[in-house]
């Protein structure tokens, strides 16, 4: 990859049609690249075309957490210089929570990165990138989200041994904070939504939630940047600070 820039790059982003993976998939083909997003929701994935434009994207419909459908979707995309895995659902709870609770955010955010990761390794190239996603959550732990926290951690943890193993690919992730999106909020009510955000803004150096485009930006340093790799960085207005 020549300089640092994403132009002529082919970009593949799980989980890219709403949300922050939908505003690295924008910033990216600003910057001349195209883009390939993926997600269960094929309506979802029509909205995000209309507004990308047609000739700077294609759409794939997965489940991230079905492996066999991730081997074939990197089948059919074919070769490719940047993947981004940002696509999960998931929820929280203290130890006392369910097993289904316990288990719900590595079942949805860490394997479905590893799985895509593992698929993508044959048809991406040497000189390329990946980005995992993980949350600051993971190094400044509340009291109600113990598996959430552990699998954050994995998830940075992933980060580093993947760089050292598939060098000169370059690995490596993002953990943010509360960022403003409709992500896990479709069916909470508006009152809720801003509680959350308003504790978050108390809880952070900034004093402010985060947006979309911010941790996007993060995103499109770390594929273009090449000399970047086996880190993790914090958009997340300074709350692993706070």
């Amino acid at each position: 990859m020549a300089g640092h820039t994403l132009h002529k790059q082919r970009i593949v982003i799980i989980g890219g049609s709403t949300g922050i993976g939908f505003a690295t998939a924008q910033g990216a083909i600003a910057e001349g690249a195209q883009v390939v997003i993926a997600g269960r929701s094929r309506s979802k994935l029509e909205q995000a075309k209309a507004v990308l434009g047609d000739g700077h994207v294609e759409t794939y419909t997965v489940d991230n957490q079905d492996e066999g459908q991730l081997q074939s979707l990197f089948e059919q995309i074919g070769s490719f210089d940047h993947l981004f895995t940002p696509g999960a659902s998931y929820v929280r709870g203290p130890i006392t929570a369910s097993l289904e609770v316990a288990h719900s955010c590595f079942n949805a955010k860490f394997w479905p990165q590893y799985h895509a990761v593992k698929h993508a390794i044959p048809r991406l190239d040497r000189h390329g990138s990946i980005v995992l996603m993980s949350g600051a959550f993971g190094q400044r732990p509340l009291a109600d989200g113990a598996s959430y926290a552990a699998c954050n951690g994995a998830i940075e943890s992933l980060g580093k041994a993947l760089a050292v193993e598939l060098a000169p690919i370059r690995v490596n992730v993002i953990s943010p904070g509360t960022i403003r999106t409709a992500f896990n909020w479709e069916e909470t009510p508006q009152s809720v939504r801003d509680a959350s955000y308003d504790a978050y803004a108390q809880m952070n150096l900034l004093g402010r939630v985060g947006h979309a485009e911010e941790v996007a930006h993060t995103v499109l340093y770390l594929m273009s940047n090449g000399y970047t790799t086996g880190s993790t960085l914090f958009p997340d207005g300074g709350y692993i600070l706070r």
